[in-house]
């Protein structure tokens, strides 16, 4: 065996010995790691998200060492040694990117949602995920540039170009129009408040809970478990609405058409029962009025209020249930009915009408009739 083949054997093996020492110091200051987060988060989060890309980040770096030691210098020295720069590059943006990760995870975990007020809370979590987000997308941005300015010919004409930087950059912001502008409008969303993370929103004619927020899209959970998803940009740029902008408490009506003939008091009272006795009310709104008569119908509307959006959903069912069940058990006359009468028959008349007076004209024979009758028709003909 040549020297050069034992020198490289030699690396190989103790290139294998040297990552098999650090997998196990990686496995070992990881269940350290693991056991110091349950009082510091930030160590238990380090733990989960930094393990794997640490263990190819190492297993890069061991390599890259073996190839400047092992290898002979030549042309395969050097493909391999840009292949392996390349990877460490990517490995070591990887690791920042999981850090980046564990310090969101413990700042989230400061933020508890599960509570009765959690707008503040909502609000920062959306902050927190979407500057991540930022820097993750400007870490792997930097990481790009940083590979590709290991090759000597894009360092080269990377150089010539810097003079023409200002159209280069012209033409790169006119092309990515669109994907600039929603992460403007993500940026926007995050730092301007108009809308959070479980916000309940309606928008596209469409009832949801915001599930998540990018920097160029929104994922709108719907009621139905179907995903609606909107650039950032599109909906920023159109009228939306947001039931839990400041809070989630909302009214609700119930309308009902019933006879004329309906007791309203006994109804008004009749809801303030089936309101007191379920806790989807939240004791806040109780209202029953008559809104509305017309021909053979009475309308009447029941104001309410419960916590959230999906309890005032249940209770509007609920009291139009329960009223529905009254009228037609307690006052069945009161149930909506079309009547007919039979009106004798009366003869026609066959005497002459007279002529019409004056007062059957459009704005009648006034002055202040004829002033409007010349003013909309012009003057009168000679």
């Amino acid at each position: 065996m040549s020297g050069s083949w034992l020198r490289i054997v030699v690396a190989l093996g103790t290139a294998a010995v040297v990552f098999g020492v650090f997998l196990a110091c990686e496995y070992v200051l990881r269940r350290v790691l693991r056991r110091l987060g349950r009082r510091a988060t930030l160590l238990g989060e380090l733990a989960v998200h930094v393990h794997r890309p640490l263990r190819w980040f190492g297993a890069m770096v061991v390599l890259r060492i073996t190839v400047l030691v092992a290898l002979p210098v030549g042309s395969w020295r050097d493909a391999t040694s840009h292949v392996l720069t390349l990877a460490l590059i990517g490995t070591g943006a990887w690791l920042l990117a999981g850090v980046l990760t564990a310090v969101e995870q413990t700042m989230l975990s400061r933020w508890d949602v599960d509570v009765r007020d959690n707008r503040h809370a909502r609000r920062m979590r959306t902050q927190i995920r979407l500057v991540r987000r930022v820097i993750v997308a400007a870490v792997a941005v930097l990481a790009l540039g940083a590979m590709l300015m290991t090759f000597p010919g894009l360092r080269t004409a990377g150089t010539s170009l810097l003079a023409s930087a200002g159209v280069i950059g012209a033409i790169a912001a006119l092309a990515a129009q669109s994907l600039l502008g929603n992460v403007f409008a993500g940026l926007q969303i995050a730092f301007s408040d108009a809308i959070r993370l479980d916000d309940v929103v309606i928008v596209e004619n469409e009832w949801g809970r915001v599930e998540d927020i990018t920097l160029t899209y929104l994922v709108v959970h719907l009621w139905d478990d179907r995903r609606l998803v909107i650039p950032t940009a599109q909906f920023m740029s159109q009228p939306f609405e947001n039931w839990t902008r400041r809070d989630a408490a909302l009214l609700g009506t119930v309308e009902l058409d019933v006879d004329w003939t309906r007791p309203v008091e006994e109804m008004r009272e009749e809801l303030r029962r089936v309101l007191e006795s379920t806790d989807l009310w939240d004791g806040r709104v109780s209202v029953l009025q008559v809104t509305d008569a017309t021909n053979t119908l009475v309308r009447v509307r029941a104001l309410v209020s419960a916590v959230d959006a999906p309890t005032l959903f249940d209770l509007r069912c609920l009291v139009r249930e329960q009223l529905v069940q009254w009228v037609r058990g307690k006052h069945p006359y009161a149930v909506p009915r079309l009547r007919a009468e039979r009106v004798p028959t009366i003869p026609a008349s066959h005497q002459p009408e007279e002529a019409p007076g004056d007062d059957a004209r459009l704005f009648g024979d006034s002055p202040d009739g004829r002033e409007r009758v010349h003013t909309f028709n012009g003057p009168e003909a000679p």
